[in-house]
């Protein structure tokens, strides 16, 4: 079968449009704006080649093709775009539209997060943290996580709450991991809601837990869901029972929950039960990302 092009608009229609009118072209439906956008793009619009990219990594509005957004990616990172350049590592991290390659995926991760972007720092921060394409620095990627988490991005403070809580490299502090853990959960983070949820769960503070597990459930990744349904439906609470039971049903329901993998931030260790209430309760009991 062939492959739908997406039709070519001159540049000059797009130029020649009120800046509004054009503004609105670029940020509508993608069934409707990709032309315009396309247009732009190759007339050399960095914003535009981004948006490009991502549209076609998705398969928004024309067909997915992964390796030509690996090309719009480059093509703005190339031009010094800070969002572009994360986008191409994580392209390269997980082999969309292109062979996996993690050393170069940290090459650009390093490359954004030199230029301050949140994102460029977590991914990075995650490389570190897993040894993914360069040696294991885990100190390094709490300074990464913290510098973004103080830039307002939510998974990082989700992070830095694991380290509070695990004492990676830190003096464990259940404190300082219940604020930051709270910062990611207002931030809309599901894993740091979840995490949130155990531990008010571990202080029995079951209505504010069920609550935050609830949220999360219902914002969650099916990888998300995958790790967290059996320890939720196992609890002895009815209630933390009924989360693991919407768990596992949003699970099995593709078109309830966010497709594709949620990676950011997991660790590479067993999972651990959600605690019942003190003071059958053990340690940390947290799931990463």
């Amino acid at each position: 079968m062939r492959r739908k092009r997406i039709p070519s608009l001159a540049f000059a229609v797009l130029r020649d449009l009120p800046d509004r009118q054009r503004a609105a072209l670029l940020a509508g439906p993608p069934e409707t704006s990709v032309p315009w956008i396309a247009a732009a793009a190759r007339y050399g619009l960095v914003e535009a080649q981004l948006l490009l990219g991502q549209i076609l990594l998705d398969g928004r509005g024309t067909p997915r093709d992964s390796a030509m957004a690996v090309r719009w990616f480059a093509a703005a990172a190339e031009a010094g775009c800070a969002a572009a350049m994360n986008m191409l590592g994580r392209c390269l991290e997980h082999g969309w539209g292109v062979q996996p390659d993690a050393a170069a995926a940290v090459e650009w991760y390093a490359k954004a997060a030199e230029r301050g972007l949140d994102w460029g720092l977590y991914n990075l921060a995650d490389m570190l943290l897993h040894g993914r394409g360069i040696s294991p620095d885990r100190s390094r990627a709490f300074t990464l996580y913290l510098r973004a988490a103080h830039l307002g991005h939510a998974k990082s403070m989700n992070m830095i709450g694991r380290y509070f809580e695990e004492g990676w490299d830190v003096v464990p502090d259940s404190r300082s991991a219940l604020a930051w853990y709270q910062r990611a959960a207002d931030g809309g983070d599901f894993r740091g809601q979840y995490n949130l949820g155990t531990l008010l769960l571990q202080q029995g503070r079951v209505t504010e837990a069920a609550a935050w597990l609830d949220t999360a459930v219902r914002a969650g990744s099916q990888d998300f869901l995958s790790e967290v349904c059996q320890h939720l439906e196992r609890n002895e609470l009815p209630a933390i029972q009924a989360i693991g039971a919407l768990a596992t049903a949003r699970r099995h329901a593709p078109s309830t929950a966010k497709r594709g993998r949620d990676r950011e931030g997991e660790f590479p260790t067993g999972r651990r039960p959600l605690p019942n209430p003190p003071p059958l309760c053990g340690g940390g009991n947290s799931v990463t990302g």
